[in-house]
This record gives C-alpha cells, sequence and structure tokens, in this order.
C-alpha cells in the first residue's frame, strides 16, 4: 500500500482537530467545564485520549480553542446572511449584535471560556482566534477605520467588556442598555442588525 499524500494527511489531522472541538463545546455546554474530563472529549470525538494532548496544552487551551471556533463561525454566518451587503455600518452592527448574543446562546459555555481568560494561561492565539480577529478586523474595517489594528483592540476590548457583564452572576447588565452604547459609540442605528426587540427602540442614555 502506497503512503498517503501529505495533502490527505493534514486533511485527516484538520478533521480529527475540529471533532475534538465539536466535542468540547457540546460537552461543557451539556455538563459544565470542570465536569468535563479530556478523556470524555477524545471519546465524544472518536479520537484516542492521546490526540488531544498532541493538539491542545491542556484542557483550558483546548476550551478557548473551541469557543473561538464558535464565536468565528457564528460570526461569519451572521455577516454573511441574507439580505447579503457591503454597508459598513450594518457588518459592524452583524458583528456587535452576534458577539453579545453569545451569553444568551451560550451561557455555560461562554462563563467557563471568559472565566478561562483570567487564569494564568491567559488568552489563548490559536488558529480559531486568529479566524475571529479577522472578521471583527474586517467589520470595522467597512465601518471605515482609519486605524483598524487600534480600532479592532478597542472593539475587541469593548466587546469583552461587555459579554462580561452579561454574565455577571445575581447582576448582569441589560442587553439593549449594552447594545445602545456600543451603538451610540460607533454611530450605528439601533435598527441596523438585529436589534434584541424588534418592535423596540433604543433605550435612553440619558
Amino acid at each position: 500500500m502506497s503512503p498517503r499524500r501529505p495533502s490527505v494527511n493534514e486533511e485527516m489531522r484538520r478533521r480529527s482537530r475540529e471533532r475534538l472541538l465539536r466535542a468540547t463545546i457540546e460537552l461543557v455546554e451539556e455538563r459544565g467545564y470542570e465536569a468535563t474530563t479530556l478523556a470524555e472529549i477524545a471519546e465524544r470525538a472518536g479520537a484516542a485520549r492521546g490526540l488531544v494532548s498532541y493538539y491542545f496544552p491542556g484542557k483550558r487551551q483546548l476550551l478557548q480553542s473551541a469557543t473561538h471556533r464558535l464565536m468565528h463561525l457564528e460570526l461569519a454566518a451572521a455577516l454573511e446572511r441574507e439580505p447579503r451587503t457591503a454597508d459598513g455600518h450594518e457588518l459592524l452592527a452583524r458583528a456587535v449584535d452576534c458577539v453579545l448574543g453569545l451569553p444568551v446562546r451560550h451561557p455555560v459555555l461562554m462563563r467557563a471560556h471568559m472565566a478561562g481568560i483570567l487564569q494564568a494561561e491567559g488568552f489563548v492565539e490559536c488558529p480559531e482566534q486568529q479566524r475571529l480577529a479577522v472578521l471583527l478586523r474586517d467589520s470595522i474595517v467597512a465601518w471605515g477605520s482609519a486605524d483598524p489594528e487600534q480600532d479592532y483592540r478597542m472593539l475587541r476590548a469593548l466587546l469583552m467588556g461587555a459579554v462580561f457583564a452579561l454574565l455577571i452572576p445575581g447582576a448582569p447588565m441589560p442587553l439593549a442598555r449594552l447594545r445602545a452604547e456600543l451603538f451610540q459609540r460607533y454611530g450605528l442605528r439601533w435598527e441596523l442588525g438585529v436589534p434584541p426587540d424588534q418592535a423596540g427602540e433604543a433605550p435612553s442614555l440619558t
């Protein structure tokens, strides 16, 4: 039997890695971070336990990569949904709404993810995070940024802060208020993107 071509091996590695990332999301959302083990993730993904360590240094890094992959896929879908648009304000509004909606759609996962960022390992710049960064940076460029790199970093910081505020146990900030603050900062009309209440109006900021 002839050896597999490098491109075939690369595709197999890519698929194995993605199965691990999907399994991580599923199990953390079902059981929580602490109750999920690397062995269970490997079993759910149909992979050998050693394969997890081959791709990821530990469970925290695996969770961050898995969450960044989910965020990238959801953001890409939001930006490309119908009706397709090249309007920079609409694209940035969709990006903001997608990220603000993550704690609503995935509260258990996002709490574990944000808690992990504050641990000693810190923020993981994995391939999935880099794909997410490209989409956010492209959104700020389409909006009309004169300094895309700095404006991307500010947007990322503001969105992370808003997600933290939405997840604070017992004292979460209202999503509509956080959205209104961000939309005001970037000069976005309330009706752009996906307003929290399609029939509602922007809350007063005064």
